[in-house]
């Protein structure tokens, strides 16, 4: 998913050096990494420079060569079937990474629906696993996006819930049935919430009628 760019960034020309389907309309295209960047960062990206720009999330580790995005294929979107196109040596204007939704507490609870994972996966991949608790939601289990790396890095911290498929492993149901629930959820914990906007209204309200200070909350809407 992607946001637009209301003013013009600066874009630097990127190789691709892959662009992968990791599932039906779901992408993640390595480019190579021009800049250090924060994990939970955000880069504008265009197939031309003179085409619209449109926000990603980094998905990537800080130490590591290339810069990866995830994205999701919008039938007559401005950018994302163009760019599930590129292959390898095609280029990418990517910009400088900016953004906030970075530096979260240890015991901070990491919450996500769809490629709004894409934040989490760099922080994850760039050592912070520790302390955070990741909540993934989905509609299917193919939509657990990177399921394997975050049970190795998080183990029972690492919760997902599926509303229409059932597995062992994945709680069946509405991540927000859980949040209105748990015991654990604490008005002194930082929340970041990424994902589509209905996801992240729904558990910003959630958490707030249930005591969490608005500022103990981190948002990252995706359109």
């Amino acid at each position: 998913m992607s946001q637009p760019v209301r003013r013009k960034k600066e874009v630097f020309p990127t190789k691709v050096l892959s662009n992968t389907e990791i599932t039906p309309g779901v992408f993640s295209i390595e480019v190579e990494r021009l800049h250090d960047f924060i994990p939970g960062q955000v880069v504008a990206a265009a197939i031309n420079t003179s085409d619209p720009l449109r926000l990603y999330s980094i998905a990537s580790g800080k130490e590591q060569p290339f810069l990866r995005l995830l994205y999701d294929v919008k039938p007559g979107g401005l950018l994302t079937p163009q760019m599930a196109r590129l292959q390898k040596g095609d280029t990418l204007y990517v910009s400088a990474p900016f953004g906030r939704f970075t530096k979260a507490p240890d015991d901070a609870w990491w919450i996500a629906t769809g490629t709004g994972i894409a934040p989490f996966l760099s922080m994850a991949e760039s050592g912070q696993t520790q302390g955070p608790t990741l909540l993934q939601g989905a509609r299917y289990l193919t939509q657990f996006y990177y399921a394997d790396f975050f049970k190795t890095a998080f183990g029972e911290r690492y919760l997902r819930f599926c509303t229409a498929e059932e597995h062992p492993e994945v709680i069946h149901g509405r991540l927000t049935n859980y949040l209105k629930e748990s015991d654990a959820v604490q008005a002194g914990r930082k929340y970041y919430l990424c994902g589509n906007a209905n996801m992240v209204v729904d558990v910003r309200d959630l958490l707030l009628e249930r005591g969490v200070p608005f500022e103990n909350i981190v948002a990252e809407i995706y359109f």
